[in-house]
């Protein structure tokens, strides 16, 4: 069955229906009612907004209850309604919100907070109020449990008593309470009836509290009594002109007798979202019609007047004109979000003193806590760093300005499993801790500490202590304490007892290494000296200088240290590989099939004693406590070299745990006092050794370990020296065939050495002015003296000529 099209008018329509839905008899409603009725008024008499059309709102009581704003919300279908503003409670907006998305009409909620209200499952239903939504967990706050409270009068105080007994015995002790007034005060109530409201405990009042703070001149000192040190978050609204005549004008309205609070600002400024947003949709030639919804034609013998309702045609535009808003209010700049929730959410954090409250800071999703306005902080970047997140100083419950640590240790009875090594540290937690230790592993081999580490993010244990090395792919799945020992690795070898003197220093090297070694030195300095002495200036000079040179630069590519650059590619590849045989005897590797594993302190010895050419081992490495351990009593052996990993021990718990900070200050409590000194010193330094200075000398370098890279350098040196005296020889060939052309057969043999030391020690250039240079004095060489007369008599005979013809005169 097709559906009708009413078509009602376009611009000139006089009057536009919008409906609201609130709860009359309540805190928010009272306020809100007075608020949408003064903004009505203020958008007839303003002619820039929606000219020739008379704006009404039509006014609902849904009594806080869900049922009655379903039926509320469907008689407005019945009266041709544009759009919905409210309702204020989110019980009510998940009901109705199903008839707005059916019927194509916008509602626009200025109290539900509940942030499932999503727009992905109701794109009608439109939030004008903010919300803190996920901020608490993108802050790391878990919420660890959520308790209900049933909406209106039906609940009594044993209801609210039997919740809080089961939320003190939880852990935390921050608890956000997020209610209607009349629940939240009794929940106070029953709180300080339970020693809720003491030392210790952290309450955060969502905007309800605020709201009747703001609206009511003053509160029983009963019910304040309950309320001291509370937190209460109270929507930002900037400071402004607009916002200041209004509240004037509040108080002459209502002659004191309740307060303006957030959410009459909210109401007021959605009256004037819906009327720009209309505006615009009638400059977009928008036409108020409605068809009918054949999907509601057929009620299967119903009594239900469905057939009256019908679908906004134009709701689609009109809701996109609504997300497409941006003006100023009264409760600052009305915009919204790509997620369709206001830009630039703010609040600001009050704290419960005495008789009254006291603003101590805000709160934005921009720059988080501040003492100072968060339109002051937009034009800066945002910074969230913890230094920069600041609030005045608070009076917590029990009266007290100590900063509650905001969790105790759960008194359910459960015992914490805890896989056992060390656990001094629990002494002096400021609380006590029930545990249980559990061992691991089946004492024939050693477990796993990634097994288990991997039990705690399953459940099976609450908490891992022990030898367990911080390393990173395991802080990646739990929380590691402060750690309480360091723990590295280290390498134990047999040594022998030597007297210490003033030449210790040679033993690493037997004495052929160190021969062969210091002359390589010198053969690679004279070599680099011969290959770069004609092309670089760094090696030339004097004698003496020269001489000089060649050692230091002998020596000092020991340390890679050499000031002198090489310029030739041959002392270039003679350098490279002598530095090449430095780096391989620090970088030797070892390969796996070289390892074996050991399982106790016996085996260590044994296998450190037999050696490898018996079956046993050169080394051992494993982390430094356990060294430390095995030495105490195994006096053969020592660390050789230094540590060469970093890393600790800690006590692992579950992410986000409490108990892991508190932990990690109790060690740290035990170092400055020294206790975990004497921990270390009692189970690990047990050492029954003498405790003399004498050197330790393990097995020493060879040249047998290096002669193959010896070998290398030398083959190197030859090669570069080969090719450069081929290339000298080849010169002096040419130059002793000029020689004897000039000065005729029979040249000495002296003046022949002398010309080869003197290629030797020639200064060669590669510049093209060098080249250029050369074949001019070839062209004035002794050979070329006949063509040299001719082009002079030639340049003769042409000035004469000239002087003869008078263009020269002497």
């Amino acid at each position: 069955m097709s559906g009708e099209i009413w078509v009602l008018g376009s611009r000139d329509q006089p009057v536009v229906n919008v409906g609201a839905i609130f709860t009359f008899n309540s805190t928010i409603g009272r306020v809100a009612k007075i608020a949408i009725e003064e903004a009505v008024k203020d958008v007839n008499s303003n002619s820039s907004v929606l000219p020739g059309t008379k704006l009404v709102v039509k006014m609902q009581d849904s009594n806080c209850n869900g049922f009655i704003g379903m039926v509320g919300a469907l008689q407005f279908m019945e009266t041709d309604i544009v759009a919905i503003i409210g309702p204020q409670s989110s019980v009510v907006a998940h009901t109705i919100s199903n008839v707005a998305n059916e019927l194509q009409v916008p509602l626009l909620s200025f109290g539900a907070t509940d942030p499932t209200l999503s727009s992905l499952q109701f794109p009608f239903f439109i939030r004008t109020i903010q919300t803190l939504d996920d901020a608490l967990a993108g802050r790391r706050c878990k919420v660890s449990y959520k308790a209900g409270i049933p909406p209106g009068s039906g609940v009594t105080r044993g209801d609210i008593m039997d919740i809080l007994v089961k939320v003190a015995v939880l852990e935390s002790r921050v608890i956000v309470l997020h209610v209607n007034p009349d629940s939240g005060f009794t929940v106070f109530s029953v709180a300080q009836y339970l020693g809720m409201m003491g030392d210790g405990y952290v309450w955060i009042a969502t905007d309800w509290l605020s709201s009747v703070l703001d609206s009511s001149s003053h509160l029983p000192s009963e019910t304040m009594g309950t309320l001291q040190g509370v937190l209460v978050l109270r929507l930002h609204t900037p400071d402004s002109d607009k916002k200041r005549a209004f509240f004037s004008r509040w108080n002459k309205l209502t002659g004191g007798s309740f307060g303006l609070h957030s959410y009459g600002l909210c109401a007021y400024d959605t009256v004037w979202l819906v009327a720009h947003a209309l505006d615009s949709f009638f400059n977009q030639d928008g036409i108020i019609s409605f068809s009918n919804d054949s999907k509601l034609s057929y009620t299967g013998g119903s009594n239900l007047n469905l057939d009256a309702m019908s679908i906004f045609d134009g709701g689609p535009l009109l809701l996109r004109n609504i997300l497409q808003s941006n003006l100023v209010g009264l409760t600052g700049p009305i915009k919204f979000n790509p997620d369709r929730s206001l830009i630039r959410p703010a609040y600001d954090v009050i704290n419960v003193i005495g008789n009254g409250f006291r603003r101590i800071g805000y709160w934005s999703n921009y720059s988080g806590l501040s003492t100072m306005p968060p339109e002051t902080l937009y034009s800066r970047p945002p910074n969230r760093s913890s230094a920069n997140q600041q609030l005045y100083s608070v009076i917590w419950p029990g009266e007290t300005i100590k900063k509650p640590r905001g969790w105790v240790f759960p008194n359910n009875g459960k015992l914490l499993r805890i896989g056992m090594y060390l656990w001094h540290a629990v002494n002096l937690l400021p609380y006590a801790v029930p545990y249980q230790f559990v061992p691991y592993g089946d004492g024939q081999k050693n477990p796993s500490y990634t097994e288990l580490v991997n039990l705690i993010t399953t459940g099976f244990f609450d908490a891992a202590v022990g030898d367990i090395a911080i390393v990173t792919n395991r802080t990646k799945i739990v929380d590691f304490t402060q750690p309480y020992a360091a723990s590295g690795l280290v390498v134990v070898a047999p040594f022998k007892k030597l007297n210490t003197g003033a030449w210790a220093f040679l033993r690493p090297f037997s004495p052929l290494m160190w021969g062969l070694t210091a002359a390589f030195f010198l053969v690679v300095g004279i070599v680099v000296w011969i290959l770069e002495h004609r092309i670089n200036d760094e090696f030339r000079g004097p004698p003496k200088k020269q001489l000089v040179t060649i050692l230091w630069f002998s020596l000092s590519t020991l340390f890679f240290a050499h000031r002198e650059n090489t310029v030739s590619t041959l002392g270039r590849i003679v350098l490279i590989i002598w530095l090449f045989v430095d780096y391989l005897s620090e970088e030797i590797g070892i390969p796996k099939s070289r390892l074996v594993e050991l399982r106790s302190p016996e085996e260590y010895s044994s296998a450190l004693l037999r050696g490898p050419k018996e079956g046993g081992v050169a080394a051992v490495v494993d982390e430094r406590p356990y060294i430390e351990l095995f030495l105490s009593s195994h006096c053969k052996f020592r660390i050789v070299g230094r540590e060469f990993t970093k890393s600790g021990w800690g006590f692992a718990f579950p992410r986000d745990s409490p108990l892991a900070v508190d932990m990690s200050t109790a060690i740290l409590a035990l170092s400055e006092n020294g206790d975990l000194q004497r921990i270390h010193d009692k189970w690990l330094t047990r050492s029954t050794c003498s405790l003399d200075t004498t050197e330790i000398e393990s097995d020493r370098l060879h040249l047998k370990s290096f002669w193959g890279l010896f070998l290398i350098c030398g083959v190197a040196c030859f090669v570069a020296l080969f090719i450069y005296f081929f290339q000298i020889m080849r010169q002096f060939q040419r130059a002793a065939r000029a020689e004897s052309v000039s000065n005729g057969p029979g040249s000495s043999h002296s003046r022949r050495l002398q010309t080869l030391l003197s290629l030797i020690d020639e200064k060669k250039d590669h510049s093209k002015r060098e080249t250029k240079r050369r074949k001019m004095e070839k062209l004035s060489s002794d050979t070329d003296r006949e063509y040299q007369l001719r082009l002079c008599c030639k340049l003769l005979v042409g000035r004469i000529d000239q002087y003869y013809e008078g263009e020269i005169r002497f």
